[in-house]
């Protein structure tokens, strides 16, 4: 531990400097050797971190949005190699490389907090062993080793003996009672931001190292919590359990408001943002313009909770912009003209499929009804012989008149369908 404290020793002052700033703030207002005053100094050391590291965090949503359109290209490496793993794996580095693309991305606010994570462990260690370091002189020592958190001393760890326990006043059942409470929930909430993650704001549609990398610490991190929590001073489980509890609302907001494209979460949004906007006629927040705009230039690449948004605001009779507005359009139906002809939005008349007839109106010359073609009464028409068309059969047949209408002759017995060969002109 000697080694870690010495690589850390230049952040050490820093933190323990953090510290006894935010001790004189609280220590006034609950006493300065209560343990609200020591406790709430570390959680205002996190959340102090934290609001600093939130640049570092808005890359990796960045990294992470990166890694997500990559996830076609990464389909088709897939299904090209899927029968050579090592293939697979040189075409992905490949793919990485090229795009500027990193999966371990996710892992930069972890590493980013480890030099602070090891400083506050080594300051406590100090305060538990009765050491001064950094700014802490040895009337701030004294009453950081008096400060209890819940019945336990806040330097106190789950495998201290009794004997140094009782050194710092306090009874080992209630130093193990509260470490042993504040790494299962520790554990928890690492394991549920993570889950979280998993479940509601991954595209499972496309495996990638990506999601293989996250579904592996879903269960590496709660367990590597569990088994080195018993060894964290009460003071370190209170800056870890902060950070997780930050964690877990930071990723809950980012599933809420921006999730990943193809995921449980941006089904989600996108029924939600359809409602506002179907009510309101408008995208209000920039962030939704931007989503908005995002779904516009997919075009055909659209998946299928993107077209079911475009879709439901056709049907509300909105369209989606390229800017990520929306403006109202017509063109979801058809408008009716004021001859009462169906027409689109651009005032051309809508085309028509002609109705199918029947076997005996197409024999009777494609007739529809007694309206036909435009007819407002039925017509009589005459033939070659004066013979009227609605005329019976047999008086057309007395006249010596073909039948009417396009009718065709019904092949007499005997005789071949079709046209018939010309008879030689007999000799007489």
């Amino acid at each position: 531990m000697d080694t870690i404290a010495s690589l850390f020793s230049f952040i050490t002052t820093p933190v323990s400097w953090v510290i006894v700033q935010f001790h004189s703030v609280y220590g006034a207002i609950f006493g300065p050797d209560t343990g609200w005053a020591w406790g709430l100094s570390i959680v205002s050391l996190v959340i102090l971190i934290r609001i600093c590291l939130i640049p570092l965090f808005v890359k990796q949503i960045k990294a992470t949005r990166a890694m997500q359109t990559l996830q076609p290209e990464m389909k088709k490496i897939q299904e090209r190699y899927k029968n050579d793993k090592q293939r697979q794996s040189e075409e992905m580095m490949k793919l990485y490389k090229e795009t500027g693309t990193n999966p371990l991305s996710s892992c930069l606010p972890i590493l980013a907090q480890s030099p602070f994570f090891f400083a506050l462990y080594h300051v406590l260690n100090a305060i538990a062993s009765g050491d001064t370091i950094g700014v802490i002189n040895q009337s701030l020592l004294q009453s950081a080793q008096k400060a209890h958190i819940v019945g336990a001393p806040l330097a106190a760890k789950f495998t201290d003996s009794a004997s140094k326990v009782e050194a710092l006043g306090a009874s080992l059942t209630d130093v193990r009672v509260v470490t042993a409470v504040m790494i299962v929930l520790m554990s928890a909430s690492q394991f549920f931001t993570q889950r979280q993650l998993m479940t509601k704001n991954v595209d499972t549609t496309v495996k990638t190292p990506f999601m293989q990398q996250q579904k592996m610490l879903m269960y590496v991190f709660p367990v590597m919590f569990a088994v080195f929590g018993i060894n964290f001073p009460v003071g370190v489980l209170v800056y870890w359990l902060t950070t997780n509890v930050w964690t877990m609302g930071q990723q809950m907001y980012v599933i809420h408001n921006n999730p990943t494209p193809g995921s449980k979460a941006q089904a989600s949004y996108l029924d939600r943002l359809t409602k506002h906007v179907t009510q309101h006629e408008k995208v209000g927040r920039r962030r939704d313009r931007a989503i908005v705009k995002a779904i516009v230039a997919k075009g055909r690449d659209r998946n299928e909770f993107e077209r079911k948004f475009i879709n439901g605001l056709s049907k509300a009779g909105l369209a989606a912009q390229a800017d990520g507005t929306v403006i109202k359009s017509d063109t979801a139906a058809a408008v009716q003209a004021e001859d009462g002809t169906p027409t689109t939005a651009a005032g051309t008349p809508k085309r028509q499929q002609p109705k199918r007839q029947s076997k005996s109106q197409r024999q009777h010359g494609g007739a529809v009804g007694p309206k036909a073609a435009g007819e407002n009464e039925p017509k009589t028409s005459l033939d070659k012989s004066g013979q009227p068309e609605d005329q019976p059969a047999t008086a057309a047949k007395q006249g010596g008149a073909k039948p009417a209408g396009g009718t065709r002759s019904k092949a007499q017995s005997g005789q071949r369908k079709g046209p018939q060969r010309p008879k030689s002109p007999s000799k007489k």
